[in-house]
């Protein structure tokens, strides 16, 4: 077998498919198992189509062309140039295409994935250990791929929304905090480097990834911004000119303790199922700070944050939202785009932009 195989000769019958414009599937991984795995699990929905699968990262960019994916599944660890070498390359011949990364649970891994992200790949799978492809994991995939071919928005809505919003800026910032999950690490990435080293106040960030990769995140915000990361635990006091991160098992909150604001951890289930959840690092802040916050919400699906956006309104702080053609998923900024909760709605150094022109003198340094 050829190291491309197309579709019509992976599943029979796929000319009766109710869908007429399926999600177009492309896998590029040297394992044949997990070739045959996933092109198994992706043809078996209606709405999907596997339009090539290749065995390197050479042989997908060939195919590129032909094949035009909405949708890519990349391992990163494969013989040749692999796919952390070929993503810019990927990116530059199929702009339109969504990159979710395969990625091994090694700390070599966990180093490259983050890499990818901050590139522009959109998202992350973790290969699953032999017998762990379950029900589970291809309906947490397929709900992966089905978000990132995305639909269709109505984005001059969501700008229309955002301008009845934009004299409503809050009380000035105490604290920056920003809420992202997938297509988020390439926009923190290009928000935290507007942010000159002169800006006091302290950044707090929770971003969906798995609780491996955690340690490497922090590492590349704390390269991206020029400022120190911490990653949050019990009684962590927070400091201007710092960085805090949510760590992969818990939700970052804040609470007041003898005159200083330190940070906690909670475990509590959430509305929106994630850990770390964006809701409670919002709601928390707003009170802790009275609503001294200004609330930055960039690319992911669903809608976490969406009730912690709200409190920080109520309170008086300041929501910032990414706009929908810079995200790869426009859910999370979507959702407080068309609440009216926006004072901002932008691409990610823009919003950064936004925030620095309104957050007063007190927030230099």
């Amino acid at each position: 077998m050829g190291a491309l195989l197309r579709s019509d000769a992976l599943v029979s019958g796929a000319d009766t498919r109710p869908c007429s414009d399926p999600v177009r599937v492309m896998i590029v991984d040297d394992s044949l198992t997990v070739r045959t795995v996933f092109s198994r699990m992706i043809e078996q929905e209606p709405d999907m189509r596997i339009v090539a699968t290749a065995n390197s990262a050479e042989c997908g960019l060939a195919e590129l062309a032909t094949a035009t994916p909405d949708v890519m599944l990349l391992d990163l660890e494969m013989p040749g140039m692999g796919g952390l070498a070929a993503l810019p390359k990927i990116m530059q011949s199929a702009p339109d295409t969504q990159v979710l990364v395969i990625s091994s649970l090694t700390a070599d891994g966990a180093e490259a994935t983050v890499t990818a992200l901050s590139l522009g790949a959109a998202d992350t799978m973790l290969k699953p250990r032999p017998g762990g492809f379950n029900d589970d994991y291809r309906s947490t995939l397929l709900c992966k791929i089905r978000a990132l071919r995305g639909d269709t928005v109505d984005d001059a809505a969501g700008l229309a929304v955002a301008k009845t919003a934009a004299d409503r800026i809050g009380k000035p910032p105490q604290l920056v905090a920003i809420g992202a999950s997938t297509g988020g690490i390439h926009a923190l990435n290009l928000f935290l480097r507007q942010v000159p080293k002169n800006f006091g106040l302290p950044i707090l960030i929770t971003q969906h990834l798995p609780a491996s990769f955690i340690p490497v995140f922090a590492q590349q915000m704390e390269m991206a911004a020029g400022r120190e990361a911490v990653l949050a635990d019990d009684g962590i006091q927070i400091e201007r000119g710092k960085i805090y991160i949510a760590p992969g098992h818990g939700h970052m909150v804040v609470r007041k303790s003898g005159g200083h604001h330190v940070l906690g951890l909670a475990y509590h289930p959430v509305k929106s199922g994630c850990t770390p959840s964006v809701d409670p690092m919002f709601e928390t802040l707003a009170e802790a700070y009275d609503g001294h916050v200004a609330g930055v919400l960039l690319s992911g699906m669903g809608r976490d944050g969406t009730d912690g956006a709200q409190s920080v309104v109520s309170a008086g702080g300041t929501i910032y939202a990414q706009n929908a053609e810079t995200c790869a998923v426009w859910g999370m900024p979507r959702a407080v785009t068309e609440l009216g909760l926006a004072a901002a709605v932008l691409p990610p150094a823009e919003l950064a932009d936004r925030l620095l022109a309104s957050a007063g003198a007190a927030a230099w340094r």
